[in-house]
């Protein structure tokens, strides 16, 4: 949520902060800003309402702002509505200090009192006035310098953020600090950036410094020093990195999302390829031997990946497998005995939320393994052991590359344990693996064959309300196609396990309600068949996906595959429905109203 980038340099700061910003987007946001230090020393702001198009209009693509030094934000509202008095950047009472800020700050009102009572003024509803307000009080009270008061805004503040900081005393510099929010600084020749993921900096640099938590930074254009909450000055190594620019382009596609749709192939095979060899699956770190229990903890489609996880883990290494929401987990006392695993998925590897339920797993002892995208991302660095996926950059607000190279990794997870504990055969692993092997495969057929999806979805275009419904597997299948078409299409629809729609939901069917039944499993295969018929005979209309057509109507046939596997292919034709759907109601796609990409706060 919300972005961050800064430049430091000889050349013009306003046109690398748009386009930084712009490389930005996807991460959601509702007004943006810049803020450019000219020549004559004065700090000067220019901030808009909606997308970056008017805040590059405003600054004619930059140029009306002259200088080599800038901070820029792309705000996602929390504390007050989205409009130009609350975009970011912000400065302190008498100006001298400007901040741009993602996260939530908790105790802004207590802090917003003290400053009041201090005699600040405050124009705006954001609790990041409260913070550059701060630092200036800490900076004026002790006198001690910018490293200082920041770390006591740090000492003092609750909650979460990625704060970077113009003070017009220090010229040529910026300051960046964080707790919980990301923040990377990119080393050039001559020259710094800042932002808040590696995207808005790859077409400048690929030598990055991950910032950590409760960390600060001084940065010149010729250098930086860290420094630890303590106002220690610390030691910290350049990482070089390996992405493809032309990954976060969308390379000819109308949309990222139909792109990545179509990227699932690769996405999938590459991560299965960096851990299958010679037939065998092989971990970079050794799954501990005497675990009893798994506990995946996730938000979003990543729950829906363990919810899957849970289904497919069991069958194959009959291991207790508990599916955890993160923003749940992090708030009760959950039991975790000796013996048990937290794997927390996450495709950035900044979700808010799972990463608390890693660190509270943590705190109790208990091993944790994470399943993340991105490299180096603060939850890869927190757990005590990592598998990464290699979906590449993911541009789209709704997932879908990422979320098949996860369930790719859960599936070798999966086999692996199996294997470990005896309950996999090693002919029982060649089978499963060369089941896999094939997924890249089928997933490309689906995408050869979309047209009728793409039929399906305009004569349904004005659809008010969807239910989707299925058994195991294909019940967690269900949980994501629904969430797909919540996020993009904005239509009502839910997801249901097909046995619990005589309990209450089957009031809801009434002629025309679109139904799909998702039926992959053959042991339940009957009875949801026999679900379908019970909604039909109340005025559903029916549409059905499946290895083989078992109703009238509409049928999307999917490829054959082993069962335990088939979420990989079931999703598709939804993912597919919920983008066709999207287009024909002419909806913004890739950034679908007051959602983001990544969740960094709560």
């Amino acid at each position: 949520m919300c972005g961050i980038v800064g430049y430091i340099g000889k050349k013009q700061a306003a046109p690398i902060l748009l386009e930084g910003l712009k490389k930005l987007e996807y991460r959601g946001y509702d007004s943006a800003g810049i803020a450019v230090r000219s020549g004559d020393g004065e700090v000067r702001v220019v901030k808009t309402k909606g997308r970056l198009s008017v805040l590059e209009e405003r600054t004619k693509g930059g140029t009306l702002l002259s200088g080599t030094c800038g901070i820029g934000h792309t705000r996602w509202a929390t504390h007050g509505e989205p409009n130009e008095e609350n975009a970011h950047p912000h400065k302190c009472t008498d100006g001298s200090v400007t901040v741009v800020h993602n996260g939530i700050l908790e105790n802004y009102r207590e802090l917003r009192e003290k400053l009041l009572a201090s005699g600040y003024v405050f124009r705006s509803e954001t609790d990041t006035e409260v913070i550059v307000n701060l630092i200036d009080y800490y900076r004026k009270k002790y006198g001690q310098g910018p490293v200082d008061a920041i770390a006591r805004f740090m000492t003092r503040a609750r909650g979460s953020y990625a704060v970077a900081v113009l003070f017009n005393e220090f010229p040529d510099e910026i300051f960046v600090a964080r707790k919980d929010s990301p923040m990377i600084i990119g080393a050039g020749k001559g020259e710094m950036f800042v932002a808040s993921d590696v995207p808005a900096i790859l077409s400048h640099t690929r030598t990055v410094y991950y910032i950590d938590n409760l960390e600060l930074a001084r940065i010149r254009a010729d250098g930086i020093r860290f420094y630890n909450i303590d106002r220690r000055e610390t030691v910290k190594q350049p990482v070089t990195v390996d992405l493809d620019e032309r990954a976060a382009e969308k390379d000819g596609y109308e949309h990222f999302m139909m792109k990545e749709i179509c990227e699932q192939p690769r996405a999938v095979r590459d991560t299965l390829h960096a851990y299958v060899h010679g037939g065998k699956v092989e971990f970079p770190c050794p799954l501990p031997k005497d675990v009893t229990q798994l506990v995946i903890t996730a938000c979003g489609s990543a729950y829906h990946v363990g919810a899957t996880l849970q289904y497919v883990i069991e069958s194959l290494a009959r291991l207790p497998v508990r599916v955890e929401l993160a923003s749940e987990f992090r708030y009760r006392d959950p039991i975790l005995p000796k013996g048990t695993l937290v794997v927390a998925i996450s495709q950035s590897g900044e979700t808010a939320d799972t990463l608390a339920a890693v660190r509270e797993a943590k705190a109790r002892g208990i091993r944790t393994l994470a399943i993340v995208n991105v490299l180096s991302s603060s939850i890869a660095r927190e757990a005590d052991d990592v598998l990464y996926t290699y979906a590449g950059p993911e541009i789209a607000v709704a997932t879908t590359k990422a979320y098949s190279a996860q369930l790719m990794l859960g599936y070798l997870l999966a086999v692996e344990l199996g294997r470990l504990r005896g309950t996999v055969s090693p002919e029982d692993v060649s089978r499963y693996l060369a089941a896999l092997e094939e997924i890249p495969e089928r997933i490309s057929e689906l995408l050869n064959e979309s047209e009728e999806i793409q039929r399906f979805a305009a004569e349904h275009v004005n659809v008010h309300d969807v239910f989707m419904i299925g058994r195991g597997v294909d019940y967690t299948v269900c949980m994501e196609g629904s969430l797909k078409l919540k996020e993009i299409s904005y239509v009502h629809t839910e997801a249901y396990a097909a046995g619990e729609l005589k309990h209450g939901t089957i009031s809801l069917i009434e002629d025309g309600t679109l139904v799909v039944g998702v039926i992959t499993q053959g042991s339940v295969a009957e009875k949801t068949a026999s679900n379908l018929e019970e909604v039909r005979s109340r005025g559903a209309l029916v549409v059905t996906l499946g290895f083989d057509r078992m109703q009238e109507g509409a049928f999307f046939p999917i490829p054959r595959t082993l069962e335990p596997f088939a979420a990989s292919l079931a999703v598709v034709p939804l993912q597919l429905f919920a983008y066709y759907l999207s287009v024909q109601r002419g909806l913004d796609v890739d950034k679908p109203r007051n959602l983001a990409k990544s969740v960094t706060v709560e």
